[in-house]
């Protein structure tokens, strides 16, 4: 059976009565210390997760590993992060398996690198590539405290986007940037054939513009757009009502496949609107 018990160099989520969350990372010799009290790391060390911790103070924690999530939303940021939530469609939407081989710009927090990296598996890669150092240095620094040491299946450029070398060897390129137009014809160049693009954009100005340049380039498919709105349900007995909190719009995905090269995008039929056709005088 294997040993899941905490051990020193955990990270340790502690939850109290009021629902407040509180991360440490265990050490031998530690102390962690609270409003009411403290709790000796010691002590937590050999005990499974679920368990209950009191502090001499008498006040009760519930003790977890941190999920992604958790840790996503806990940790120091230099930009603003993905979502989880976004982050969960981009997986899907983009297809991101063992063995994708993934080219992302605009790192931000490292937010979206935990789960590619995370995603491609061993046999997969992950360059990201961030165009300002300090953002760089603080994504790298979370994907290093994350997993423990820099994952082998990733690297991290410092740099812009469109300046970068390319040759098509890319499954998906991910852009989370403010212009990512600029960018259509260098993620083209990296691209596989049938391989993925997708934006993360905030406003419906850049989402426009980059779904237009997709169309322009004539480079890939007819791009779509979606945005992920996620509510909460409050739930006790028979009172079932949606909380009155929820986690509306944090930005729009656009996505799109590369043809192949030299193949002009088939075109899309639609029917004609009202405003299509004269008026009869």
């Amino acid at each position: 059976m294997l040993d899941r018990n905490f051990k020193y160099g955990d990270r340790v989520q502690f939850t109290d009565p009021k629902g407040k969350l509180y991360s440490i990372t265990l050490i031998p010799g530690g102390e962690w210390h609270t409003h009411k009290g403290w709790l000796k790391h010691d002590e937590i060390v050999g005990q499974p997760e679920g368990s209950i911790f009191v502090t001499n103070g008498d006040l009760k924690f519930q003790a977890f590993r941190p999920l992604l999530g958790d840790y996503v939303l806990s940790m120091p940021r230099g930009a603003t992060i993905i979502y989880p939530k976004d982050a969960a469609m981009i997986l899907g939407v983009a297809d991101i398996k063992p063995g994708t081989r993934v080219l992302e710009s605009g790192i931000g927090s490292g937010a979206l690198t935990l789960s590619l990296v995370r995603a491609v598996g061993d046999t997969g890669f992950v360059k990201s590539i961030e165009i300002r150092d300090d953002f760089a240095q603080i994504s790298k620094s979370n994907v290093i405290n994350y997993f423990g040491s820099e994952p082998k299946n990733w690297e991290l450029v410092v740099g812009a986007f469109q300046e970068q070398e390319y040759k098509a060897e890319w499954d998906r390129v991910i852009l989370d940037m403010l212009a990512p137009w600029e960018c259509v014809e260098a993620a083209a160049k990296a691209l596989v054939p049938g391989g993925v693009i997708l934006a993360y954009v905030a406003t419906t100005t850049q989402l426009s513009r980059f779904a237009e340049a997709l169309k322009e380039s004539d480079l890939f498919t007819e791009p779509e757009s979606t945005e992920t709105i996620v509510r909460g349900w409050h739930h006790e007995g028979l009172a079932v009502r949606p909380q009155h909190r929820m986690i509306g719009h944090t930005g729009f995905l656009t996505v799109a496949r590369r043809m192949a090269p030299g193949v002009s995008v088939l075109q899309r039929r639609r029917r004609p609107s009202k405003g299509s056709y004269g008026v009869a005088e």
